[in-house]
């Protein structure tokens, strides 16, 4: 098993080659050219303060195929009735900066509802203050993007995450009122769809992405359908009107 060390050179090894669940490569940077490079070789940056840069390229892959989405019944009430007020592109730093600050929002809807197990609340702490800034650049660049909910004019939820070709690369979300990222996640996803978007990669497994319909398929499958779905020209080209009614 081959552990890459990167360099300032702008370069990744094949992601094939990476084991199903160990990284690929370490060290190197975030800057915008490197990470549009991953994103379209299939490959993210995962790590924790005080590592260098991971690389990963796991196998199996979790996506959203977009024609399987499955609304939960408990969603659909609220989706119905427009419960929340979706932007897009508004505040995106402080989209990121909740992600990064989830064990607080998380530690808010506990208050919220004292019946949760403390199992669903693990922190998350790979959001380091560089990563932040990285993909902030690349918001400013026209490839990240955030998607929020808002409630009596307060954002409560939303996620992040890179748009290339016709593939959505999700982050991280976020909320801190009961149903607002998956909420944001659900419109967002439909909205994606009828652009023609046909895929959100999800990464790793998740139970509550799960329950949305995204699965784990094989890695050489999900960088087939990558190569094809990145050469596509991103549809979407307003972003901050994405949620406006006659958006399309």
């Amino acid at each position: 098993m081959k552990f890459y060390k990167l360099s300032s050179r702008l370069w990744f090894p094949d992601p094939s080659v990476a084991p199903g669940d160990f990284p690929l490569a370490y060290g190197g940077n975030l800057s915008p050219d490197r990470l549009i490079l991953a994103y379209k070789s299939g490959i993210f940056p995962w790590y924790s303060k005080g590592q260098p840069i991971l690389w990963w390229s796991p196998d199996p892959r979790f996506v959203l195929f977009l024609e399987n989405l499955h609304i939960p019944a408990s969603l659909r009430r609220k989706l119905n009735k427009n419960f929340f007020e979706l932007r897009s592109d508004t505040n995106f730093s402080q989209v990121i900066v909740n992600c990064a600050k989830s064990i607080r929002t998380q530690r808010s809807y506990k208050q919220y509802n004292a019946k949760q197990n403390d199992s669903d609340f693990e922190a998350s702490t790979w959001i380091t203050k560089y990563m932040i800034d990285a993909y902030i650049k690349l918001h400013n660049l026209g490839y990240a993007h955030s998607i929020e909910a808002y409630l009596q004019g307060e954002l409560v939820g939303g996620l992040y995450g890179v748009a290339i070709g016709k593939v959505f690369f999700g982050e991280s979300m976020f909320y801190t009122y009961p149903d607002a990222s998956k909420y944001a996640f659900v419109k967002f996803a439909q909205k994606l769809a009828q652009y023609g978007f046909n895929i959100i990669d999800c990464q790793v497994y998740t139970d509550n992405l799960a329950r949305f319909g995204a699965q784990n398929i094989p890695r050489i499958n999900y960088l087939s359908i990558l190569k094809k779905a990145i050469n596509c020209e991103n549809p979407i080209h307003d972003w901050k009107n994405l949620f406006a009614k006659d958006s399309i």
